[in-house]
């Protein structure tokens, strides 16, 4: 696991490696709405290649080599994994930096380091992703969204929000979507048939999916057939324990576990005195 550790804004200059994770790191001084001048515009990039050397000093050296400024970098390197991600939040001046040679700038450094992605954005500039949202009974993860949406921290379109779950006319999430014009589906799903032919059908033109605390597993089908990234905002993290209720199965799990081992040690005590009987 690569380990944390702050830098500062002469990156290219300390770093000769990718062997580095910066986690949400805000650097002095720096905001991220790029508050600090008019003119600056928000950008973000993510970046997956085969680890390299210099692939770090080579990114914040395109940023700063053409006025910009990083706020947020996170950079992750998998343990034995040959595998380099990152995503860096930034302000520019679009008079000293046009979008399309940014676009240009970054695709050299893709070139270089034979990127598998390397994804630009300006939200301000950019077409607004298309997304829907899959929620069931409960708000706060849904509600959260839309708000954050609302509020314009979420640059995106949504196109439709999709629930198991059939709310009442006059709730609040209803109220809401209704006054911003986004559909709201209601298909009841059983344990025979999970609906997936006609969600399939309402987000098939959509960027990529929000799981809002859905509360269903979406099958292998479903995710060959729409080939696009997935959000899950829930909190079952962990892909060994699928479902409902994931931190009750960890804690089953872990007293299986423990259950096992002690009575593993106590199969070796009883070998042990059968053997020097």
């Amino acid at each position: 696991m690569s380990f944390l550790r702050r830098v500062s804004s002469n990156l290219p200059q300390i770093l000769g490696s990718t062997k580095w994770s910066f986690k949400s790191l805000k650097f002095p001084g720096d905001s991220l709405d790029g508050s600090t001048s008019p003119s600056l515009t928000h950008g973000i990039h993510v970046f997956q290649c085969p680890d390299a050397i210099g692939v770090v000093a080579k990114l914040s050296d395109c940023i700063a080599s053409n006025g910009g400024n990083i706020l947020v970098a996170d950079v992750f390197v998998p343990e034995n994994k040959d595998v380099f991600y990152s995503r860096s939040e930034f302000v520019f001046n679009p008079a000293k930096w046009p979008r399309l040679q940014m676009d240009k700038d970054f695709l050299k450094i893709s070139t270089i380091f034979n990127a598998m992605k390397c994804v630009v954005r300006v939200p301000a500039v950019d077409p607004k992703y298309k997304i829907a949202v899959l929620a069931s009974k409960q708000d706060h993860c849904l509600v959260d969204l839309l708000h954050g949406w609302q509020d314009g921290r979420l640059p995106v379109h949504i196109t439709c929000v999709i629930s198991n779950h059939d709310r009442g006319p006059n709730t609040h999430v209803i109220r809401l979507l209704e006054r911003h014009g986004i559909p709201y589906h209601y298909l009841r799903t059983t344990r025979e048939d999970k609906r997936e032919e006609e969600i399939f059908d309402l987000v098939k033109d959509t960027d990529f999916l929000v799981l809002a605390r859905y509360m269903q597993i979406l099958s292998r089908n479903f995710l060959k057939s729409y080939r696009k990234d997935i959000i899950n905002i829930h909190h079952g993290l962990l892909p060994s324990f699928k479902g409902g209720n994931p931190s009750k199965q960890v804690r089953f799990s872990s007293l299986l576990h423990g259950l096992m081992m002690v009575l593993g040690q106590a199969f070796q005590r009883l070998s042990f005195y059968t053997y020097n009987l």
